[in-house]
Order: C-alpha cells, then structure tokens, then sequence
C-alpha cells in the first residue's frame, strides 16, 4: 500500500527533471514533486492546495523537502542553491 496522497499520481516515483529555483513572491511553479536544499535556511513556500505561505524554519543543507509548492517565495527564504525535483 502507498503512503502517499493518490491525488498527486507519481508521487512516489523519482524525479524525472530538475531545474534551479529561482526565489520569487508572484512567479508560480506547476509540477513540482519535491525542492533541494542546497545551503542551509528558512524556506517560505506556498503548497499546492493552499494560498497562503509557510516557512520551514533552519532546513539543513542537503535536505530534500517532498513538497509540491507552487511557489518557493523570496520573502522569508534565505536558504540557497534551492533546486526543484518535477
């Protein structure tokens, strides 16, 4: 049986694409399945069912967050080399 949500089909299958983010409050992401962390620091996304930000306080460097964000926001993000997993 899956842990995840079947409402994001392909969840639990590994990425197929990654790109660097770049940090913005108004550009939005489609299709992200998880963020790296390259340097450690907050990170403020927006998830996708919801509208409002959220802040991961002292994410470790290396760390892979299995979010699907539609936006990684510059406000509150001081964590660097951020990279999306699609």
């Amino acid at each position: 049986m899956s842990t995840f949500d079947s409402r994001y089909p392909g969840a639990q299958h590994p990425a197929l694409r990654a790109t660097a983010v770049t940090t913005s409050d108004t550009e939005e992401l489609t299709g992200v399945r998880a963020l790296y962390i390259g340097g450690a620091g907050d990170v403020a996304v927006v998830l996708k069912e919801d509208t409002a930000a959220v802040t991961f306080v002292a994410v470790p460097a290396g760390s892979i967050l299995p979010l699907a964000v539609t936006k990684v926001m510059s406000t509150n993000t001081d964590a660097t080399d951020i990279v999306a997993l699609y």
